[in-house]
């Protein structure tokens, strides 16, 4: 499709997207409570034209366009949660072309261009020869654990043949994902009075020395894979032996190969303990999938014919990641899929967080790229 006819779309809506963008940006959407933004996202498709639209199990706002007619679908995705557990209407402030907001990036400015990008393909669903479903998703964040594209997965797996999720900031095209594995480790000591009850078992040592073990693992070096210790609370007074000693762990890759291989050592590591006598409960926090094993030749080939499209509005230097985004889930099962920022700013997952709205219609362009490249 000719580039002027998505200029001439971005002019006729760029100021309804700011428009949009701020009120959306308004609605607290927390993971796992993103209820609000949905009731809103959908009523938005519905007053659009969209016939086929609803919130599923995971709270997902789906679209769909023609796939019921044909087998292959492609996703375009962007997700409703922000970091921030307000409940209340979000703050918002804007100073000339800086707009600041809790997740006014991450990742509500990217879900906005992509709804004008809906309405773009509704208002030329005629050319359309393919399957898409627009998704505006739920629990991309943290603990969330990107429940809301699992969904999408469970239920149209099979037919998904490429995938898009817009994220992140502008110059961003990921196709790697990095996986993580997190795990609340508990420790239970016999516990007792600190002179009375001296050499008990006192959970906060046991737990220090699962800690040194965890450090010695050598991870496998295939691919990058790190491990962290990042937070370990226990006891509750100066003269008793502790009881109870909690830590959080967890390890990445972009392998899910590699990640195997973390959880058989941390397991081995966990039952060597146990056998000592050590009382140990293992909780999984969160699991978010690498890449998987396949052949990537397809995938780059695909990723630079997207990068071409990007290239209508964007000539900066790219950024091909590694990312953990929603992009992991169909990453993990060698489906194309790529991760793709489309605005400006800076501080995510800070209560400052700001885009630049100068940035809007450009990324919105971004967007009608990679539409308009399924429109005939």
């Amino acid at each position: 499709m000719d580039k002027k006819v998505y200029d001439e779309f971005i002019e006729s809506n760029k100021d309804e997207a700011i428009e949009l963008l701020m009120t959306l940006g308004r609605i607290p959407a927390p993971s796992h409570h993103e209820d609000k933004r949905a009731a809103f996202c959908k009523k938005w498709f519905e007053n659009e034209g969209c016939n086929e639209v609803w919130i599923d199990e995971a709270k997902n706002v789906v679209c769909k366009f023609n796939c019921d007619r044909y087998d292959d679908i492609t996703v375009f995705m962007a997700h409703m949660d922000i970091v921030f557990d307000d409940t209340d209407e979000l703050p918002m402030t804007r100073e000339g072309n800086i707009l600041r907001a809790p997740g006014i990036g991450d990742d509500t400015a990217n879900l906005v261009n992509l709804m004008m990008g809906t309405r773009f393909l509704i208002q030329n669903k005629e050319k359309l020869h393919t399957g898409i479903m627009i998704v505006a998703n739920t629990c991309e964040e943290g603990l969330g654990n990107l429940k809301g594209c699992k969904e999408i997965f469970n239920n149209y797996g099979d037919r998904i043949k490429e995938f898009y999720s817009f994220d992140g900031y502008m110059s961003q095209c990921t196709s790697v994902a990095v996986g993580s594995h997190r795990y609340r480790i508990q420790v239970i000591g016999e516990g007792g009075h600190s002179y009375l009850n001296f050499g008990n078992d006192n959970a906060i040592h046991i737990a220090s020395q699962l800690i040194t073990k965890l450090y010695e693992i050598t991870p496998p070096d295939e691919e990058k894979t790190t491990y962290n210790v990042g937070h370990i609370e226990g006891g509750s007074t100066v003269n008793s032996i502790a009881q109870e000693a909690v830590i959080l762990y967890e390890y990445r890759s972009s392998s899910e190969k590699c990640l195997k291989i973390m959880q058989n050592k941390l397991n081995e590591t966990i039952d060597s303990f146990r056998k000592q006598g050590k009382k140990i409960n293992l909780e999984i926090l969160g699991i978010r999938p690498g890449c998987g094993d396949g052949d990537k030749t397809e995938l780059m080939k695909w990723t630079d014919n997207n990068i071409s499209l990007i290239r209508n509005y964007y000539k900066g230097e790219m950024d091909l990641g590694p990312y953990s985004t929603d992009g992991n889930i169909p990453l993990s099962k060698n489906i194309l899929a790529n991760t793709i920022g489309t605005i400006t700013g800076a501080n995510a997952h800070k209560r400052e967080e700001w885009i630049d709205l100068n940035s809007l219609p450009q990324g919105m362009g971004i967007v009608l790229s990679l539409i308009g490249a399924k429109l005939q």
